[in-house]
């Protein structure tokens, strides 16, 4: 059958759509990008917060329409939203005919053929949150054949106060290493050159099957294989970070000198309420120490503005820390009340308006940071790892280790050389804009 995708989220569920995929070509399927010609339509839905909830549901009910006017006959939803609503899904949208669960997506060819071999009735697979779905022999990558996401855990033990991923994707479980190992060998050997290690915690990874940190170790084994020539590690939750991950990342050249590190704040207070295991001294400490240890290391956060409770003190503190931390690459959003977490339970929610002026008001800070910091890399030289060409230009798309993909910003290579994608160039800057850099070849 011919099959649409669309993949929501973050780039967790991105894998796991990648995986879906592998599976569905290797059972003889085939793809389109046309809505009209689709047999199948599948929507890998996102909930995280409210805007991504409705994201979603506008996606399952734009698709819906296919299967009304008859092209679509098979209309499938998996992911987060419908590992939590799927019984309003059911409810709500009778068009779905097929909901699989965050632990179930293996299961979507065969649901496929239950569904065909069964009209009118739906088919719903939902597995308990443990173990893992056995689809790491099948993927089909989407982005590019260069770089490549490895998950190497499901799930989360921290249960932050305003935080549903322990309730849609289950406790930590970290993908087995010579599963990991041999993964990241096959993509080596389809020309992917760049690893993006993710979890939603990276840092943790092994403790619940070798009772250890492993991370270190997988981070070394990564880099004896053939072709992989940068390994870049997000979702670091700040507290996890020990000495022995930062020798791994000193010792291990192909390991990128980058960590985003989500701290979420940076009041004591504000903290604690949120359920995070870090206060603001200590966040100072570990930023402090990494960059002693590793000098030229990018550090990336993310902070959420206007959390229950929170006051303009503890605001301007945030912007304080902002200023004093000046990090590399950061992003703000605006606190999402989800049921079900304790934060949306929690006294003082904090109107809409003022969340987004705080929000505003630390990008914009952010902004004249990352400006400045853009600036002090004129006349630098690195490497960057291109990504296209700019059209009608002699000039290319790239990165450095200091970006990655999608999240981050560009370096535009001015030259007349031909270049191709996947290629490391050697790079003096030359330029800055706020976000993006432009250079030459060195």
């Amino acid at each position: 059958m011919k099959i649409l995708f669309v993949s929501l989220g973050c780039d967790k569920n991105l894998v796991d759509t990648e995986f879906m995929l592998g599976t569905l070509r290797d059972a003889g399927h085939t793809f389109t990008n046309d809505e009209t010609e689709a047999d199948v339509i599948v929507i890998n839905s996102c909930c995280f917060i409210n805007d991504a909830k409705e994201e979603s549901i506008n996606t399952i009910l734009e698709m819906a329409e296919y299967k009304d006017k008859g092209s679509c006959k098979v209309l499938i939803v998996t992911g987060c939203l419908a590992e939590r609503y799927r019984d309003e899904i059911i409810v709500e949208i009778p068009q779905v005919d097929v909901i699989l669960g965050t632990n179930s997506y293996e299961e979507i060819a065969k649901a496929i053929e239950e569904v065909r071999a069964h009209t009118g009735e739906h088919y719903e697979v939902y597995k308990p949150l443990e173990g893992l779905p056995n689809v790491r022999s099948s993927r089909s990558l989407t982005t590019g054949g260069h770089y490549a996401h490895l998950k190497i855990a499901e799930g989360c033990n921290k249960r932050c106060t305003y935080c549903i991923i322990p309730y849609i994707r289950g406790h930590y479980r970290s993908f087995p290493m010579e599963d990991l190992l041999e993964e990241a060998r096959k993509l080596a050997e389809g020309g992917v050159k760049e690893l993006i290690l993710i979890a939603q915690e990276t840092t943790v990874y092994g403790m619940d099957c070798y009772g250890r940190k492993a991370l270190p170790e997988l981070l070394t084994k990564l880099c004896e294989i053939e072709g992989i020539e940068w390994i870049r590690i997000l979702y670091c939750y700040p507290e996890e970070i020990d000495d022995e991950l930062i020798e791994a990342i000193k010792r291990n050249d192909k390991v990128c000198h980058y960590l985003d590190i989500p701290i979420q704040h940076a009041n004591s207070d504000v903290l604690k309420r949120m359920g995070r295991k870090t206060n603001k001294d200590d966040l100072v400490r570990i930023i402090h120490h990494l960059r002693e240890e590793i000098p030229d290391i990018t550090l990336r956060t993310t902070l959420i503005c206007g959390f229950p409770g929170e006051t303009e003190e503890q605001h301007k503190e945030l912007l304080e820390f902002v200023q004093e931390m000046k990090f590399d690459r950061l992003g703000a959003f605006t606190y999402s009340p989800e049921e079900g977490t304790k934060a949306a339970e929690m006294e003082n929610q904090i109107p809409e308006e003022t969340k987004k002026l705080w929000q505003q008001e630390v990008m914009e800070l952010q902004e004249e940071i990352i400006f400045e910091k853009n600036e002090d890399m004129v006349d630098r030289e690195l490497y960057a790892f291109i990504e296209g060409k700019v059209a009608d230009e002699n000039a290319y798309v790239g990165r450095t280790y200091r970006d990655a993909p999608s999240i981050d910003g560009y370096i535009f290579v001015n030259t007349e050389e031909t270049l191709m994608t996947g290629d490391f160039a050697k790079v003096k800057v030359t330029g800055a804009y706020e976000y993006d850099l432009i250079g030459e070849l060195a």
